[in-house]
């Protein structure tokens, strides 16, 4: 079978399904954003790799994902969304679903408040999040736009640095009380450490910023930022966490500021022409405006700001 487009055979309407199938990963959800059925979503792909002439998604552990002919279908059908919202004219609303995979912290104290503010002027915007800790994916079939810590190695997308942030290591106020706050790194040295599985974490940079306290012993680990805070807080040891969630939490006390502080790069990848469609160009830009606006207490300078004041 050829795997040439066939202009005669392949259809607008075809290609937009593809895409929306490509962007959930699920038959379903593709159906229920389009508002058809999930027996129309699959008769209108079998119709589509039939005029293809080959396979254009393949089941993934994940979720359906593109094929190298699909992402090229999937290319034609961006540019098809794109010029039909350019119908509407620069004053129409934009509407549409987004999907983001982006870390736990991220998620909740950036993506999340940014696009609440979006719907405040485009409440036909939706986002759906996909939380997890990770490298880049190589196949982003299932997801609009990621982030990750750290810069990505991609292909066949567009990565730019979005933001810093800084890890700290904290203790709550009753630890220390009985533990004593160290002084000096070497009063580590065999103190019990809060902070991602070693075995199970994909990212080098947050295992660059385990090796700042070498000495000390695992004592609560997860793959979730959230179980870290909260273990700290209950007093399960030193919590190495991101300064944007630790400062807000009274009962925590950072240790060793200065001596242990490393900053981490915020990473946005996607597919060159995702960051075209409209909806996803207004969700940047209130991306960046969230952004800024958290700069301080991104980088662990907010608490000392308010002490300040």
């Amino acid at each position: 079978m050829s795997a040439q487009f066939s202009p005669a055979s392949v259809t607008a309407d075809d290609l937009l399904v593809l895409l929306a199938v490509a962007r959930s990963g699920r038959y379903t959800t593709a159906a229920r954003q389009l508002g058809v059925t999930h027996t129309t979503v699959a008769r209108r792909v079998e119709a589509l790799e039939l005029a293809l002439g080959a396979r254009a998604i393949v089941r993934g552990s994940s979720g359906w994902r593109l094929t190298p002919l699909g992402e090229r279908a999937a290319a034609a059908a961006e540019g098809i969304e794109a010029a039909l919202a350019g119908l509407d004219g620069d004053d129409a609303d934009v509407s549409g679903v987004i999907r983001l995979s982006a870390t736990d912290g991220f998620s909740a104290f950036i993506a999340a408040p940014a696009m609440a503010a979006l719907r405040r002027r485009h409440p036909g915007i939706s986002l759906q999040i996909v939380a997890q800790t990770r490298q880049a994916s190589p196949h982003r079939s299932g997801v609009d736009l990621e982030v990750v810590v750290g810069r990505p190695e991609v292909r066949r997308a567009q990565a730019f640095r979005l933001a810093d942030y800084v890890l700290g290591l904290y203790a709550s106020r009753d630890y220390l009380a009985t533990a004593g706050e160290p002084r000096e790194l070497a009063d580590l040295n065999g103190a019990p450490l809060v902070y991602f599985i070693e075995s199970m974490l994909q990212v080098d940079v947050l295992d660059d910023a385990r090796h700042e306290v070498p000495a000390m012993v695992d004592a609560v680990t997860s793959t979730n930022v959230f179980v870290h805070v909260e273990a700290t807080r209950a007093g399960a040891g030193f919590g190495l966490l991101p300064a944007f969630l630790a400062d807000r939490e009274p009962d925590l006390v950072r240790v060793l500021p200065g001596l242990i502080e490393p900053r981490l790069p915020y990473w946005l990848v996607a597919p060159t022409d995702v960051y075209r469609l409209p909806l996803v160009t207004a969700y940047l830009d209130a991306l960046r405006d969230r952004l800024e606006e958290v700069r301080p207490a991104l980088l662990g300078t907010s608490r000392a700001q308010a002490d300040v004041t």
